[in-house]
């Protein structure tokens, strides 16, 4: 049985951690509350975005378009957003876990990090890390997207990936994140989605070739921006919900050890009573 010294010096480690895990809550729920709002803000644009593209290009006809067919590379470019720094549960695990259990081969796949935590453990598991762009997520804006989307797309157009994919947690609400994996080019057009009448082709101007080339960069901009800002509010409150746990796990590991301390401390004095009394007959 451990002494009282060892127990006491224990609950003293514990309430110290304990102390922390509170504050990273505290901290963690002030900073939910403004990328809460900012991707509540920001969703309902980027579902229109997604919608509305789609039922255009629905309504397109057999355009021969790059963006609209499979390139002749075999390389697909991922783009993974997790975040920089860890204590958030599952959340970097789960983004990692798209990539790692999916049916794509490490040989086959260029990754663009964004996020430390995922370019880390996909590297480690041998992965390409075509570029590191970690810096990004700490305060996402429309022009890091951008950068990153044009980066990407040069890629793509140049021949050197022949598809591109996004993974990243979908922020549902407070206590729900989806991590996803979808993909982006060339664009996949399900006809289960829409009961419209794509029969009436889309007319557009100048041409369709232009117009294409302006739209589907800014769409796909629009959902990397959207993604790195539903991955901002997921891992917030994927911490603030991992430290909530650890705070309550401290306070019964707590609990148990000053019942232990308490049983220690009593026994200790049941112990030296006997030896007193001992003694006293002994003299006696």
């Amino acid at each position: 049985m451990a002494s009282m010294r060892d127990i006491k010096r224990r609950k003293s480690s514990i309430q110290s951690t304990q102390q922390i895990t509170k504050a990273m809550k505290l901290v963690s729920t002030v900073k939910l509350q403004k990328a809460k709002n900012r991707a509540e803000e920001t969703n309902p644009y980027f579902n229109y975005m997604y919608q509305t593209v789609s039922s255009m290009l629905k309504r397109s006809g057999n355009i021969n378009h790059p963006y609209l067919k499979e390139g002749e590379s075999s390389k697909k470019a991922v783009v993974v957003i997790t975040s920089n720094r860890g204590l958030a549960g599952g959340y970097n695990s789960n983004v990692v876990k798209l990539i790692t259990e999916s049916n794509f081969s490490k040989e086959e796949l260029d990754i663009y990090a964004v996020g430390n935590k995922g370019r880390e453990a996909l590297d480690r598991r041998g992965y390409h890390i075509e570029s590191d762009d970690s810096a990004v997520i700490e305060s996402p804006c429309y022009e890091d997207a951008a950068a990153i989307c044009n980066r990407v797309l040069k890629a793509y157009q140049d021949g050197e990936i022949g598809e591109i994919y996004l993974a990243y947690t979908h922020f549902k609400n407070t206590v729900s994140h989806e991590p996803k994996l979808i993909k982006l080019l060339p664009v996949e057009l399900d006809e289960s989605e829409t009961k419209e009448d794509t029969n009436v082709l889309m007319n557009y101007e100048p041409n369709d070739e232009e117009a294409l080339d302006m739209i589907i960069p800014k769409y796909i901009t629009s959902l990397f921006y959207g993604a790195l800002v539903e991955a901002v509010a997921s891992e917030n409150g994927a911490r603030m919900q991992a430290m909530d746990s650890a705070t309550s796990n401290a306070e019964e590991m707590i609990s148990d050890l000053s019942l232990k301390y308490n049983r220690a401390r009593q026994g200790s004095i049941t112990q030296e009573l006997t030896e007193i009394i001992a003694g006293a007959s002994a003299i006696s």
